[in-house]
């Protein structure tokens, strides 16, 4: 039973990160009440989830890194609660609903599932992850072209050796809005195709997954994603700071892409 609770708790917390990724385009709050009463009611599930592992095992639910995640997670969300419900800074849901959600979905991947009832949906499944993350990537490269293009334009009009009519380049505020919406683009795929791809993986492996080292580089690299995307919005970083963010996660991205080799393989076998 708890693993079912915990698993409730995991779809509840996933309201809040089809919220943030909402809020990416439509910049709007409305969601938010039904996405933190949807959060709220995750966290009293996974009260009890915690609850009843302990008096199953008869220890503190900390023994292994699947527990330890369900913990940290469970925490973060009472520690988001109480802070809100004090001081109602919203802002700090846009980078915290999606790290609880998949600290708890790390957490409820602790019992093994059924195999894949066939491999055609293996395949499928698969394949939904890889074409996800490829169109998050392409998004964020897009990012990153008009990144360069950006402090090139920077550098060009501060040293003033340009004329106006044989400049070539976008003008900054096109190339920013570029830069933006690429990277909202990009994360909301990457998004989708790390959710997939650690569903992919438990079913795949059951709970061997998680020492798998090409999933944790994949987890990192979307954890650092979410910093660029939320310094972006709460902190404003845009220009010269934006650019080199979308450069440095293009980086990040590679050599995720790099330790992935081979893996288009699989979904064929």
């Amino acid at each position: 039973m708890p693993v079912i609770w915990l698993r409730t708790a995991a779809l509840l917390y996933s309201v809040g990160l089809v919220y943030v990724l909402v809020f990416l385009f439509r910049k709007s709050t409305r969601l938010f009440t039904p996405a933190l009463i949807a959060f709220g009611i995750g966290t009293v599930f996974h009260l009890v989830s915690l609850v009843e592992l302990r008096i199953e095992t008869g220890h503190f639910p900390i023994s292994n890194s699947y527990e330890t995640s369900s913990v940290c997670a469970f925490l973060v969300a009472v520690s988001f609660l109480a802070v809100y419900s004090y001081y109602r800074i919203a802002i700090f849901a846009l980078c915290l609903f999606p790290i609880v959600f998949f600290m708890t979905l790390i957490g409820a991947t602790e019992f093994p599932v059924a195999p894949w009832s066939s491999p055609q949906i293996r395949n499928i499944w698969l394949v939904a992850h890889i074409s996800t993350v490829l169109i998050g990537y392409a998004a964020l490269i897009l990012a990153a072209v008009a990144s360069v293009y950006y402090l090139l334009q920077e550098r060009q009009l501060k040293q003033k050796n340009i004329r106006p009519e044989a400049n070539t380049l976008p003008s900054l505020g096109t190339l920013d809005r570029v830069i933006t919406q690429s990277m909202n683009a990009g994360f909301v795929f990457v998004t989708a195709g790390t959710v997939a791809g650690v569903i992919w993986a438990f079913v795949e492996s059951g709970t061997r997954w998680i020492l798998d080292p090409k999933i944790a580089f994949f987890l990192f690299t979307w954890a650092v994603y979410l910093a660029m995307i939320f310094l972006r919005i709460s902190a404003g970083w845009r220009g010269r700071r934006l650019a080199w963010l979308a450069v440095g996660v293009l980086g990040c991205s590679v050599i995720t892409w790099a330790t992935h080799a081979g893996l288009r393989n699989l979904a064929f076998q």
